[in-house]
């Protein structure tokens, strides 16, 4: 039951807040700590439920200033391993309870912020060379699958498209053609598996301003905040709240 209250909207707000953010401005690679956040605070499904629509009102609103600037053939790739990938999620929903998600939900923000660490520190090291072709079909599956458990397919994605050569504005604009198409795509699984209730209808209605600011912050923040300061406070949200999602989800 989710409860339309000032303290699910002093949460919700914030996090569909940054939401926009990162998906207008940064590549969506941390979008996905909204749903951890709202996980915190309602059972992960509905979390889920509530931001999908409104990951795709901030998908819908990003195109036109990235229209045409995208990799088409790097998006076709993800798109053709993501949709099985989407698949797969779905099949997992069906039979995960409510604390697995939350494990699973918060591994996936622990594991993306020890992943971004490691990599700083050269303790991993990505290949210099372009990804041959597969390799986006496998990382476009992982993408899919992590989306529809956590939306949180950007960091896969993300993998992918970096050793692809695109500049900075090629890698935002693929992100979000990529990620417009693969939400609407999950919406008709979450329809059917009940994640939409009246109560997340109403929600993503008082929501919508905050998406929609989001989004023009985000747009213009791509051109004048260092992605270093930005993804910095994202590291620290995720650790504790992923931290925190799997202690509920194990206790």
């Amino acid at each position: 039951m989710l409860t339309l209250d000032l303290f699910f909207f002093c949460v919700a707000g914030p996090a569909v807040l940054f939401a926009a953010i990162s998906k207008a401005g940064f590549g969506s690679g941390a979008a996905f700590a909204s749903a951890t956040i709202l996980a915190l605070v309602v059972e992960p499904g509905l979390a889920l439920g509530v931001m999908l629509p409104m990951l795709m009102l901030i998908d819908a609103s990003s195109l036109k200033p990235y229209w045409g600037k995208w990799s088409l053939p790097d998006v076709r790739l993800l798109l053709i391993g993501g949709i099985p990938g989407v698949v797969a999620g779905t099949l997992l929903y069906t039979v995960a309870s409510p604390d697995l998600l939350r494990l699973l939900i918060g591994a996936v923000s622990v594991g993306f912020v020890l992943w971004q660490l490691s990599l700083a520190s050269g303790l991993i090291r990505l290949a210099r060379a372009r990804m041959p072709d597969w390799c986006g079909l496998f990382f476009g599956a992982l993408g899919g699958f992590t989306t529809f458990i956590s939306h949180a397919g950007g960091p896969p994605v993300a993998v992918f498209l970096l050793s692809r050569g695109l500049n900075k504005t090629q890698f935002q604009a693929s992100t979000v053609l990529l990620f417009w198409i693969l939400n609407i795509v999950k919406f008709i699984p979450y329809a059917a598996l009940g994640m939409f209730t009246a109560q997340t209808f109403m929600a993503n209605v008082v929501l919508v301003p905050f998406a929609l600011l989001g989004t023009w912050l985000g747009v213009r923040a791509h051109h004048i905040v260092p992605e270093r300061i930005f993804f910095g406070l994202t590291y620290v949200l995720l650790m504790v709240t992923g931290c925190k999602l799997i202690w509920d989800g194990l206790t």
